[in-house]
């Protein structure tokens, strides 16, 4: 037996071809990758099958072993790569490339993962394919870019030199099935006696925001609450990117388009929930609200659509105020009608809050006028560790107002 080579079966196959990666695998998976760029054939499952199939040696591998290349293969040409299957896991939430260094978040904070990405080259043109496979730039001209896998992961990349020490690319993955609120209790992101508490807002119609930092939770709340909402009522949902999947049968998404390479051809927020006005909504949503468009969903909010929701970034209840002034101010609206408008639209808010890992609800809020000029302020209903909160009776006289039991956790003489 001749060496860097070895034996099975009465057959003679190269060496690296016979358990996991070896360097002969390597060669073998950039050259096919090589022969498909060359070729400009169509990137399948059957047809990077047929390609690895056709390399010399390939029958020694075995069935197994020819499929576990193909995967690898066709992961490099037209999916996450070496990433894929972090992203396959379920327990991963966030996945970050720092030049050749990959972290994961599993739900308990930042990990260093043991995965090779190769070079910088190598992330380079991976982060490069995902953007592709997106229908969007990426290069020295247009350094970064933020858009949507097609199976709903999140991807934002930054190309050197902007990226001092990178490429960066940062990966929130996409959960199938939203979460059901017993699962959401189960975790300990909503506590029980809460759970009744946002039910109760739902079938109230009453309007509401969920606010809290990056990474805090607010998409995957807004997925389960609105699989609350009764399925004789219809769901139109505005967002910057499509990641509102609620478990809800009439659902309509709008999602925002950016412009093209020639500058043309952009579709925004405001645009959009003027236009989901006329599609005869039950609810409406926007999926975040980061600029102007908050005027517009304000306006639509107060055009007889009861029920409305949408995420704020505001690291505190007590921010949201602010948050929404300045971008009211955005849009061309005056402090004052701002505030009206708020007042007269918005009724909750729930601030979430992420802790040592952990998410979760940390408190329910009214949005009420104060003062000579009728300012908006927040006050708490409800607050983690705290129990009931002064504007828990206000709250309480909402939802009975609306027919709606009022929770005992509104009630200051219950549990805490």
């Amino acid at each position: 037996m001749t060496a860097g080579s070895a034996r099975t079966g009465g057959s003679v196959a190269p060496a690296g071809w016979l358990g996991g990666a070896g360097v002969d695998e390597a060669v073998v998976a950039a050259r096919v990758r090589e022969r498909f760029v060359a070729d400009g054939t169509s990137v399948t499952p059957a047809s990077v099958v047929g390609a690895v199939r056709a390399e010399p040696g390939a029958a020694l591998r075995g069935d197994a072993g020819l499929l576990r290349l193909a995967d690898r293969v066709h992961g490099e040409l037209a999916g996450a790569g070496p990433l894929a299957p972090l992203l396959a896991d379920a327990r991963v939430t966030d996945v970050l490339v720092n030049g050749t260094q990959v972290w994961v978040d599993r739900g308990a904070g930042l990990e260093r993962a043991a995965v090779g990405v190769g070079s910088v080259d190598e992330v380079r043109r991976l982060a490069q394919r995902l953007a592709a496979a997106c229908g969007r730039r990426l290069d020295d001209g247009c350094p970064y870019v933020d858009a949507r896998l097609p199976d709903g992961t999140r991807l934002h990349a930054v190309l050197p030199p902007v990226a001092a020490t990178g490429p960066y690319l940062s990966l929130r993955t996409f959960r199938q099935r939203p979460f059901q609120l017993a699962e959401l209790v189960g975790n300990g992101m909503v506590d029980p006696p809460v759970a009744e508490l946002l039910r109760a807002v739902v079938a109230g119609r009453l309007a509401y925001l969920i606010a809290g930092g990056t990474g805090s939770g607010k998409t995957t709340l807004l997925n389960t609450l609105l699989g609350l909402v009764p399925a004789d009522e219809r769901i139109v949902m505005v967002e910057d990117a499509a990641e509102l999947r609620p478990e809800h049968p009439h659902v309509v998404t709008l999602q925002a388009r950016t412009a093209n390479v020639e500058g043309v051809g952009s579709v925004g927020l405001g645009a959009l929930v003027r236009q989901a006005l006329r599609m005869r909504p039950d609810r409406l949503v926007v999926g975040e609200c980061r600029g102007a468009e908050v005027v517009d969903l304000l306006a639509a909010l107060n055009t007889g659509h009861d029920g409305g929701a949408g995420t704020l970034h505001a690291n505190a209840a007590s921010d949201v105020p602010a948050r929404l002034e300045a971008l009211g101010l955005l849009g061309g609206l005056p402090r004052a009608a701002l505030h009206a408008q708020i007042a007269a639209a918005i009724q909750v808010v729930v601030q979430l809050r992420r802790f040592a890992g952990q998410r979760f609800v940390d408190a329910i809020c009214l949005l009420t006028p104060h003062g000579p000029e009728r300012l908006i302020t927040v006050t708490p209903a409800w607050r983690r560790g705290a129990g009931p909160q002064p504007a828990g009776p206000a709250l309480a006289r909402l939802l009975a107002e609306r027919g709606v039991p009022v929770p005992a956790v509104l009630d200051s003489r219950g549990p805490r």
